[in-house]
């Protein structure tokens, strides 16, 4: 059996690009194993239409896949700015007031934030993603501040304003948000993603949130301010609090800094990694291909790069969801994956893995170095909660890994999980090898020439419970 597959996984973010059902099901046919689904653009109903087309074409492909719900979180922008466009020079002192509902195209901006609750006298304000930089000279009143421009530049309608050094307090979660939490509570999401993680406190809120309107979707921190990553200590707290890490390096860079990003993004992966979290890296990694129709070098060597570091998930945002080009992107970025992985070593954690079980861990390291050892074919694993899987993908294995559950949530998780295809089927004591044998009759494993079986590590448990991992065995198909 070939060991050609793409471990990394591919996120691919929905937008005017790819609304329609034969651009979603070309999604799902070109290799996207998730789709993100950004809830600061468009309305209930085409997110359910969207679910539908995708559930749909993943059950015909025969693959599971993972959907995205990402909230909006304080929405810091501006308002409508008249004629869309206001000149600023260096010096220049500007009122941002919350209560201004029309810009008459002088000096008061409106905004559709009220900085005056949060931001702070001698805070850097960033208009415009960081085009223009300011600080804040005075707070005028209960919704407004006046900050003093830094250099020349424009502003233009409804564009995102960073503020790297102000506490947000943990008010982090929007009326929006809420009223979009419990949307998705009774909508088929995998998992939740969540903006301007500062502490592993807004984590454990948002958690809270979530069971109390009944949601079994997992949470992805989005780690994109100055103060989530202060210190290697916040950093690991929030890994450890949260289901999954998204490494949103566009407003990490605005909020401390670009320099940073690289170095993040490494600590990031390795905290990942050692404690069994799912680790996604995002934003610009084929910008380029917005408008074009092949990625710069640059860009091939970010995703190389971050294949290397043993991320699970490399992200598309713009390039699929307002580019010319989504489907030739997501081509483009699977080639660069199994061409990296084909041809260098994902680079070692130095770490033990140290996820909240330790018998799964043991089990699933035990399972990984045999399989390895006896050049296996695959492994393939039963799990009821992931965790066994989920601990395997933490050794980063180099042989193919399939889990079958009989829980659709669970397998749809999965579904972004470094190496491993998931799969849905009703629990029987036989149910792994009963899915490897489709799995082969069908033609998704295929024998080598002059193979004659294949070499399996089954990971199994003799009941279907939680906790219940607790077999290996090497079987040949």
């Amino acid at each position: 059996m070939s060991k050609l597959f793409k471990r990394t996984k591919i996120l691919a973010t929905v937008g005017p690009s790819v609304f329609g059902e034969e651009k979603l099901k070309e999604m799902v046919y070109a290799g996207v194993n998730g789709f993100r689904l950004n809830f600061s653009h468009g309305t209930y109903d085409e997110r359910d239409e969207q679910i539908r087309i995708i559930r749909k074409y993943a059950a015909e492909r025969g693959k599971s896949v993972a959907i995205v719900q990402d909230l909006q979180g304080p929405k810091i922008r501006l308002g409508d700015i008249k004629d869309n466009h206001l000149d600023i020079k260096t010096g220049d002192e500007l009122i941002l007031d919350y209560a201004c509902k029309e810009h008459d195209g002088g000096k008061v901006l409106p905004g559709q934030y009220n900085w005056a609750e949060k931001v702070k006298v001698g805070e850097p304000v960033l208009l415009f993603d960081g085009k223009v930089e300011g600080e804040c000279i005075e707070v005028c009143s209960s919704t407004a501040i006046k900050i003093r421009a830094e250099n020349d530049g424009f502003v233009m309608s409804r564009k995102g304003i960073n503020l790297p050094d102000t506490d947000m307090g943990g008010d982090i979660i929007t009326e929006k948000d809420l009223a979009d939490i419990e949307f998705g509570a009774s909508r088929d999401f995998d998992y939740v993603a969540m903006s301007f993680i500062q502490t592993a406190d807004d984590i454990n809120k948002l958690r809270q949130i979530m069971v109390s309107y009944g949601s079994t979707a997992q949470i992805i921190a989005k780690i994109e301010t100055k103060k989530a990553v202060e210190s290697d200590e916040t950093l690991e707290e929030i890994v450890k609090a949260t289901d999954g890490i998204m490494v949103a390096r566009g407003d990490l860079a605005y909020e401390a800094g670009a320099e940073i990003v690289p170095i993040v993004q490494r600590k990031l992966i390795a905290l990942c990694r050692q404690y069994g979290k799912l680790c996604i890296v995002a934003t610009q990694m084929m910008g380029s291909m917005v408008d074009n129709p092949r990625p710069t070098r640059a860009e091939v060597s970010d995703v190389a790069t971050a294949v290397l570091l043993g991320t699970d998930v490399v992200m598309l945002s713009d390039e699929t969801a307002n580019g010319k080009y989504p489907i030739e992107t997501i081509k483009e970025m699977k080639k660069v994956i199994l061409y990296t992985q084909a041809n260098s070593k994902i680079m070692p954690l130095g770490k033990e893995v140290t996820g909240e079980y330790k018998n799964y861990d043991a089990i699933s390291q035990a399972a990984v170095r045999l399989a390895e050892k006896i050049d296996a074919d695959l492994i393939a694993v039963g799990t009821r909660t992931g965790a066994t899987a989920d601990s395997i993908a933490a050794q980063r294995p180099n042989v193919p890994m399939i889990s079958v559950s009989s829980n659709p949530r669970v397998a749809g998780q999965l579904a972004l999980t470094y190496a491993n295809s998931s799969y849905v089927r009703p629990y029987t004591e036989d149910y792994v090898v009963e899915l490897v044998k489709e799995l082969k009759t069908n033609g998704y494993l295929k024998l080598e020439e002059g193979q004659k079986e294949l070499t399996v590590v089954f990971v199994t448990g003799l009941r279907d419970e939680e906790g219940g991992t607790n077999r290996i065995e090497i079987r040949k198909i």
